[in-house]
């Protein structure tokens, strides 16, 4: 039996473009790779961390799990279509070697077996689960034609705008399946065979056409089959369905350990490249959703950047909320892409800036706990009076390293891309704690927090949120809240929150001195303020109309008073509300029980 026929071309071609193209892709990416994620590959390798990385590809590259937690039916949708064409080429596989044995068969008899194989006895079993199969993509792509036309039903209010290359990638993989559908069903009608689907297609159509209109489209429709699919494997390492051969070693990598950077490098390809542009990012921006900004979004920076045409406009009008971080079905690092982008477009390497800061120190009093108030915290003096009532009611000695000003944190630089200038300020930051040797740090400001305890080498010193302490004060018995009935709703910060991981904290504290009543949005989906300092892009009345937005949500609850834990969000959402808007540390300082 010969497994070759003209129609096979389009195919062959398509394929070996595709699999040369990857190969050097991958190759590229992780010869470049430092020497430290080299070796972190290496020992992963062998490790427990690349059966967990199998489960995840299983669950999330193939069954889409995390897609069917957006929505049910756009879950099935992608997991008909990926899951249901990887069961199509094993089955198809096996049922090759039931047929002939383990002997060799080049790539194209596997996948046109139904044309070679007229001559072989049909297998009932065979011919259903093939179609079965078939059927179960089919279904999957019936509901990607729909999505383009009412994505509300699949649970997208908006679809990702696509470039010229992934429309004609999207096209062909739209009719791939159809046309296999024509395909096998004329040669059923021709030689008999098939399945509930094909065989039933074949017969009306053997009642329809004559024998010679049957061979023409017999002939056309696995011509179609084939060109369809060499045209989408030759597109695919170009467009965005380079994502089917990304996301996979993405996860594998991610299990070993290798992370971005705030310096761009070569693990960031996988990032940008496992990127299937399926839109999912795009509603939880309130950019979007709120100023109507729609070319912004992460799928359309990270598809900017993975063709060189990335702009700063686009690069800086982001909330880096992480909203849509949350949201990524691939679970890409989006926030740190962003931020190396945005140090290779401005990062300022003058060794000499800033070094006034060295040996500056405006600190006051002493003990081993310290308060880092924070840029936004010196701005909101209420939230910094109420720290100090705390620490007075709980008999604590507090070392002030900033009250009466000092150096930022460095993270609102690092935002903006300039990277070396932040690391200026944190190692001016660290040799001060050091130097007054403090073992617990506390801050009011979630921004200084998470920089804290991700970019400062603090070991030995233990950071805290505010929320964090009170908690503590209060569970403690340091610390006496006299309870009331007052009706509170907090706003979750997104740097506390999302960026921390801090959420039961400061429902605890409130709940500790009155009742609390959740919006409709919040924990991970929680709204932004609106005020971020990663924003350089949007205009004052557009950080104030994103507020008044968070603002409805929260007054919605009907609570008396809009309780926060970040200087910057009570500065923000006072913007948009007439209700009472205070910091966490506020409400406890006025009820504590003297």
């Amino acid at each position: 039996m010969t497994f070759y026929a003209p129609f096979c071309l389009p195919f062959i071609f398509g394929a070996s473009a595709m699999f040369a193209v990857v190969a050097v892709k991958w190759l590229f990416w992780l010869v470049r790779l430092p020497r430290a994620d080299k070796l972190r590959i290496l020992r992963g390798i062998p490790s427990g961390a690349t059966f967990r990385a199998a489960g995840e590809a299983v669950c999330e590259a193939l069954l889409h799990r995390r897609i069917f937690r957006v929505d049910p039916l756009l879950g099935y949708m992608h997991m008909s279509l990926a899951f249901g064409w990887f069961l199509l080429i094993a089955v198809g596989w096996i049922e090759t070697v039931a047929h002939l044995g383990f002997r060799y068969v080049p790539l194209q008899g596997h996948v046109f077996f139904k044309y070679f194989a007229t001559g072989l006895p049909h297998k009932p079993f065979f011919d259903f689960a093939m179609d079965f199969l078939l059927l179960f993509v089919l279904s999957g792509v019936a509901l990607a034609w729909a999505k383009r036309f009412r994505s509300r039903a699949l649970g997208l209010r908006r679809t990702t705008k696509h470039l010229l290359g992934d429309r004609i990638a999207l096209s062909a993989l739209w009719f791939i399946f159809p046309a296999r559908l024509v395909a096998e069903s004329a040669t059923c009608a021709l030689y008999g065979g098939g399945g509930f689907l094909t065989g039933t297609l074949g017969e009306w159509m053997r009642a329809s056409v004559g024998l010679m209109a049957l061979m023409n489209i017999e002939t056309a429709a696995w011509w179609f089959y084939s060109s369809c699919l060499g045209l989408f494997f030759a597109a695919m390492p170009f467009s965005r369905y380079m994502h089917i051969f990304t996301e996979i070693p993405l996860i594998f990598l991610r299990r070993y350990g290798v992370r971005s950077g705030e310096k761009k490098g070569s693990f960031d390809r996988f990032q940008v490249e496992a990127c299937s542009r399926c839109g999912i990012c795009i509603d939880p921006c309130q950019l979007q959703s709120v100023l109507g900004v729609d070319s912004v979004q992460s799928v359309y920076f990270l598809r900017d950047r993975r063709y060189g045409r990335l702009r700063p406009e686009v690069a800086d009008n982001c909330l880096m909320c992480g909203r849509c971080a949350a949201k990524c079905p691939v679970g890409i690092d989006l926030n740190t892409l962003r931020l190396n982008s945005r140090d290779r477009m401005r990062n300022l390497p003058d060794k000499r800036r800033y070094d006034y800061l060295h040996g500056l120190d405006l600190s006051q009093g002493s003990g081993r706990v310290g308060y880092f108030a924070g840029c936004m915290t010196l701005l909101t003096p209420r939230t910094l009076a109420a720290m100090e009532r705390i620490f007075t009611a709980a008999g604590e000695e507090v070392w002030w390293a900033d009250r009466s000003g000092g150096v930022c944190c460095g993270r609102p630089l690092k935002l903006a891309g300039e990277t070396d200038a932040a690391r200026k300020m944190m190692a001016s930051n660290t040799e001060l704690f050091r130097k007054h040797g403090i073992q617990t740090l506390v801050t009011s400001c979630p921004i200084c927090l998470k920089v804290f305890r991700e970019d400062y080498a603090l070991e030995g010193i233990e950071v805290l949120h505010h929320s964090e302490y009170i908690l503590r004060l209060l569970q403690s018995g340091r610390l006496h809240a006299e309870p009331a009935a007052t009706r509170y709703t907090y706003h979750d910060p997104c740097e506390l929150g999302r960026g921390s991981g801090i959420y039961d904290q400061p429902r605890a504290v409130i709940g500790a001195v009155g009742r609390l009543l959740e919006p409709a949005a919040s924990r991970e989906n929680a709204p932004c303020c609106g005020s971020s300092v990663a924003n350089t892009a949007i205009g004052d009345s557009q950080q104030k109309a994103i507020a008044q937005s968070v603002a409805a949500q929260l007054e919605a609850t009907g609570a008396e008073v809009i309780v926060t834990a970040c200087p910057l969000c009570k500065k923000a959402i006072g913007r948009g509300t007439s209700r009472r808007v205070c910091d966490l540390s506020e409400i406890v300082a006025d009820s504590i029980r003297h």
